[in-house]
C-alpha cells in the first residue's frame, strides 16, 4: 500500500508550514485548499474537529469505556489480540529503546492491548497507555489512531500536528489492521512522548499491521492456503498475498496484499466466491498441485490475462483422503461461467501464449502433455 502522505519538505521548513496551516485553520476559512506542507488527511481531520465545535486549547479528558463495554470489546476481538501480541512484542524490541510504546485499538479507537516502556511516572504516558481508554478522533481529536481509522491507511503525526494543544508532546505512527474479509478491525499505534521525529515508523507500523493480518488468516480453519506474488517476488515469507480456501475451493478470506493482487468480482447471490472466479485455473489443478508439489511454485493465471506465481499448501482443516475425492469431482464456480467453459478458455489462452507449442502450454497449465491433448480433443467438433 502506498503512503497517504506526499513527500515531505525538510523538518524545519515543514514545522513552519504546519504552524502557518494551523493559523489558517483557526481563521475559519471554509472550503480552503489543503495548505502547502500539510497532508490532506491531516487537514481533513483538523476540519472535522473544527466542525464539531472544538478548539485547540480545549481540555482533553482521555475517557475510558466502562468495564462491561471493555470486556465485550476484548471478547469480540480475541482473535485480533492473540494475533497482535507476538508482533507487538517484536515491535517493542525495535522501538522501545527510543522510548516508543505500542497500542492496539479496535475500529472504534478503544485501546485493547498495550506493550512497551510506558513511563508510569509520566501522566502523559498513563493517559493513553492503558487498556480501555477511548483514543478515537471523537475522544482526543487528531491523532494517528483517529486518522488511520478514518483514512484506512498508514499515517505519521508529530507534536504540533495534533489538533489539541494538550497532545503537542506526542509523536505517533499508525496503520489499520484488516480482517480476512477485508473489514477494518482496528489499528496499530506506535507512540512516543518528547521524542525526535521518526517518520520512518509509519512504514514499520504498516509492516507490523500486515503481519497481524497474516497471523489472523493463518489461524482460520482452512483446507488450502495460496501464497501469491508477482513472478520474481518472495513466496513463503512476508510481503506475499495469502488466500485461504475451504475443502471445496471456496474463498474463506485473504490478506491485504492478496486483495491487491487478485481483483474480486461482484459477490455472487449465494454470498460465496469460488477460487475459479478469481483465478483462471481449474480447482482440480490446484488440488493436484497441493497433493504432489506443494513446495514447488506454480504459475497461476488471472482472468485479466496477467499471471501470478503461487505456492499451494494444505491447511489444518484438510481431512485425510480428501484430495482424492476432490481431484475426481472438482466443484464448479458459483458465478455464471461453468467449469467446462473456464477450462476451455484457459486452455485456449495457454496454447495461444505458447505459440501453439503443446508441451509448453501443458507445462504452464500444470498438466501433462497427454492430459492437455485429451482435453483439446474434447473441444474439437465431431467429424462428418
Amino acid at each position: 500500500m502506498t503512503s497517504l502522505c506526499p513527500a515531505a519538505p525538510p523538518a524545519g521548513e515543514r514545522h513552519v508550514l504546519v504552524a502557518q496551516a494551523r493559523t489558517q485553520m483557526l481563521s475559519g476559512a471554509e472550503n480552503a485548499l489543503v495548505p502547502q506542507g500539510v497532508a490532506g488527511w491531516l487537514w481533513r481531520s483538523w476540519q472535522r474537529c473544527m466542525a464539531g465545535g472544538r478548539r485547540p486549547q480545549d481540555k482533553v479528558e482521555f475517557e475510558a469505556v466502562g468495564p462491561h463495554a471493555l470486556r465485550h470489546a476484548q471478547e469480540r476481538h480475541q482473535a485480533l489480540i492473540q494475533a497482535a501480541r507476538p508482533v507487538m512484542a517484536q515491535l517493542v524490541g525495535a522501538v522501545g529503546a527510543m522510548r516508543y510504546f505500542c497500542l492496539l485499538t479496535d475500529a472504534a479507537g478503544t485501546v485493547l492491548e498495550v506493550q512497551g516502556p510506558v513511563n508510569r511516572q509520566d501522566l502523559r504516558a498513563l493517559a493513553i497507555g492503558r487498556v480501555g481508554v477511548d483514543l478515537s478522533e471523537h475522544g482526543v481529536g487528531t491523532s494517528a489512531i483517529g486518522a488511520a481509522l478514518a483514512e484506512q491507511g498508514p499515517v505519521w503525526l508529530h507534536q504540533r500536528e495534533h489538533f489539541f494543544d494538550a497532545l503537542r508532546d506526542y509523536s505517533c505512527a499508525g496503520a489499520p489492521v484488516f480482517g480476512p474479509e477485508g473489514q477494518c478491525l482496528g489499528m496499530l499505534d506506535i507512540t512516543g512522548i518528547e521524542v525526535p521525529e521518526r517518520p520512518e515508523l509509519q512504514l514499520l507500523a504498516l509492516r507490523c499491521a500486515r503481519a497481524m493480518e497474516d497471523r489472523l488468516l493463518r489461524a482460520m480453519p482452512h483446507a488450502v492456503l495460496l501464497h501469491l506474488n508477482w513472478p520474481g517476488g518472495p513466496l513463503g515469507q512476508e510481503g506475499e498475498g495469502l488466500l485461504a480456501l475451504d475443502a471445496e475451493g471456496y474463498l474463506l478470506g485473504g490478506n491485504t496484499v492478496a486483495r491487491q493482487l487478485v481483483p474480486r468480482p461482484l459477490q455472487p447471490p449465494g454470498g460465496r466466491l469460488h477460487c475459479q472466479e478469481l483465478l483462471a485455473m481449474p480447482w482440480s489443478n490446484l488440488v493436484d498441485h497441493a497433493r504432489r508439489r506443494q513446495d514447488e511454485p506454480v504459475q497461476v493465471p488471472l482472468w485479466s490475462g496477467l499471471r501470478l506465481q503461487a505456492l499451494v499448501r494444505t491447511g489444518p482443516a484438510l481431512q485425510p483422503g480428501l484430495f482424492q475425492g476432490l481431484a475426481a469431482t472438482p466443484r464448479p464456480a458459483s458465478g455464471a461461467m461453468p467449469l467446462r467453459t473456464n477450462e476451455q478458455l484457459l486452455i485456449q489462452q495457454a496454447v495461444q501464449e505458447a505459440g501453439g507449442n503443446i508441451s509448453l502450454a501443458a507445462r504452464n497449465l500444470g498438466l501433462s502433455r497427454a492430459t492437455l491433448y485429451r482435453r483439446l480433443s474434447r473441444r474439437r467438433p465431431p467429424a462428418g
